[in-house]
């Protein structure tokens, strides 16, 4: 029996420069993705997978996503006095149970891996996961359950991953894996961008993570790595040495809203799926490209 999966990081410390200048004055965790901010589609995969607890590790100018998350009194009175019960109760509906958002502050951009060892003492000693809110994944169910019905099974570490064509590994981290099983493998190791003739497959690694505590004790001695920060990946590295770790092809589709081309095919596929509108979106967009041709 493994422990269960109660608790979720969430590192939106960054400055979102990809997608500037949406994000000078606006977090971009917090662009809206259709009918609401990418933070919150995350928050809801993460709802869920049965997490019960999520750690927002954030920044300097990060306040409207705990603002975002906690109850707005005025606007529920305006609502009330005017009779809409249903946007009221949506409202409402949306906020997780009071008691289960923490936040602290990652000072200084020291990357990924620093941010996930900020948020040590609230996770404590149990196995968590990592949810990196520009990677939107829409999918049934969630990306995140798939991983903790797989992590149920078989414990350990297990990192989301998912195909791309060869021609661009080197843009990502991709693993080498032994026998699969289903759509789970042991990982035998984790590349850095490697060149389409050194890459040892085309699995790309997906932004969601089930990680062991042990990392924490790595993290805290872990030397700078590339672009001078502290990366998940070398810390991962090392325990990958002690503890076993899987790669699990999740089925879904993923976005990179970090990039403003991820953005806008995010906001369309979930505009898209919407059950209310989203024919008359994609009839919109046909019409579009015909006045654009």
């Amino acid at each position: 029996m493994h422990k269960k999966i109660r608790k979720a990081i969430l590192p939106v410390a960054g400055f979102g420069t990809r997608v500037l200048p949406a994000t000078k004055s606006l977090p971009k965790e917090m662009l809206p993705v259709f009918d609401r901010p990418a933070v919150h589609w995350v928050v809801d995969e993460a709802i869920e997978a049965g997490i019960e607890h999520f750690v927002f590790v954030t920044g300097r100018n990060k306040t409207s996503i705990s603002d975002y998350f906690d109850r707005a009194f005025e606007l529920e009175e305006t609502l009330a006095k005017a009779g809409k019960t249903k946007l009221l109760e949506m409202l409402q509906n949306m906020l997780p149970v009071a008691g289960s958002k923490s936040f602290v502050r990652q000072q200084s951009p020291l990357g990924l891996g620093h941010a996930v060892w900020c948020a040590r003492h609230i996770i404590g000693d149990e196995p968590f996961a990592v949810l990196l809110p520009d990677v939107l994944i829409q999918s049934d169910p969630s990306c995140l359950k798939q991983m903790v019905d797989a992590y149920d099974q078989v414990g350990g570490n297990i990192i989301a991953v998912d195909q791309v064509p060869m021609n661009q590994v080197s843009s990502y981290g991709v693993i080498a894996h032994g026998e699969r099983n289903g759509n789970l493998m042991p990982i035998t190791n984790m590349v850095e961008k490697p060149k389409q003739e050194e890459a040892p497959s085309n699995l790309k690694i997906t932004g969601r993570y089930i990680l062991q505590p042990e990392i924490f004790e790595i993290l805290e001695t872990q030397e700078r790595g590339a672009g001078g920060e502290i990366q998940l990946t070398d810390a991962m590295h090392t325990l990958h040495k002690t503890q076993p770790f899987y790669g699990f092809e999740f089925e879904g589709t993923d976005f990179d809203c970090g990039s403003r081309a991820g953005y806008t095919e995010a906001f369309l596929a979930y505009a898209l799926r919407d059950k209310q509108i989203g024919g008359e979106i994609r009839d919109m967009i046909k019409r579009l490209i015909d006045e654009q041709n």
